[in-house]
């Protein structure tokens, strides 16, 4: 089985564009779930509606992987489940290390989906002197000062960054000289990389941050169209949206 630290996906190559690329994975998601039911073949709007997109985007998708369905029938499950994750890289063997072994770490290191899906976690790394040797997930935590060597040794090119924010960068900056070109980080910074390293950031924050706006919107939008039908917390939440940040109403008030 081919290394990921010397094969590197196909789609940029093939002019894939992000956009498509960022709905792979649902797409394989859903075929997963349809295979693992024997499901032999399904349609361009089945498949969207699992997948949260329309027909319309997922042909399109679809097209740049050269895949067009057949008339009458739909696409071959098995066939997409293959294409996709040979477009994402996934038929490779990916070694991965966590850096940052708290809470998030410990989980994402017990979390038994990744070897499922082509990545194998190769290392724990953690800058606590008494996390060293410590078993998690089956694996012994290693000590931030053989980063370098871990990674030189398993191949690695896709770092996690579970530190806390104030260690990101360092542990960036450390990643990417030992020849780390992928990071996913989950530290609550803006990572400041070179180019041609790829950084995705996950910040649970941020994501509750942007359902509570939409939380907020949704009970102002109730309240507007008929109060009796808006549950008290929530015509509370709607009423303080519009007030200051002392609870009063703002200074200045529509004509």
């Amino acid at each position: 089985m081919a290394t990921g630290r010397n094969h590197r996906p196909a789609t940029r190559s093939r002019g894939i564009p992000e956009a498509t690329v960022a709905r792979l994975p649902l797409y394989l998601r859903a075929l997963t779930a349809l295979s693992e039911r024997s499901v032999p073949t399904v349609s361009s709007e089945e498949l969207a509606a699992a997948a949260g997109v329309n027909s319309a985007k997922l042909r399109k998708d679809f097209s740049y992987l050269g895949s067009y369905g057949t008339r009458g029938v739909g696409y071959d499950v098995e066939y997409l489940v293959y294409q996709i994750s040979r477009e994402l890289g996934l038929t490779q063997d990916w070694p991965v290390v966590i850096v940052g072994i708290g809470n998030l770490g410990a989980a994402l290191a017990n979390y038994g989906g990744f070897a499922s899906r082509g990545f194998r976690v190769a290392a724990l790394i953690d800058a606590d002197p008494s996390m060293t040797g410590k078993q998690v997930a089956g694996m012994g935590v290693s000590h931030v000062d053989d980063l370098e060597e871990i990674i030189q040794v398993n191949g690695v090119s896709i770092g996690v960054i579970t530190t806390p924010g104030g260690a990101a960068q360092q542990v960036c900056d450390r990643l990417v000289a030992a020849g780390v070109t992928s990071i996913l980080n989950f530290a609550p910074t803006v990572l400041t990389v070179p180019e041609g390293v790829d950084v995705r950031k996950v910040d649970l924050s941020i994501e509750l941050q942007i359902l509570a706006f939409h939380e907020q919107r949704k009970a102002a939008d109730e309240l507007a169209g008929n109060g009796a039908r808006v549950p008290t917390a929530a015509r509370r939440r709607a009423a303080r949206a519009d007030e200051g940040p002392e609870g009063d109403i703002p200074a200045v008030m529509p004509a």
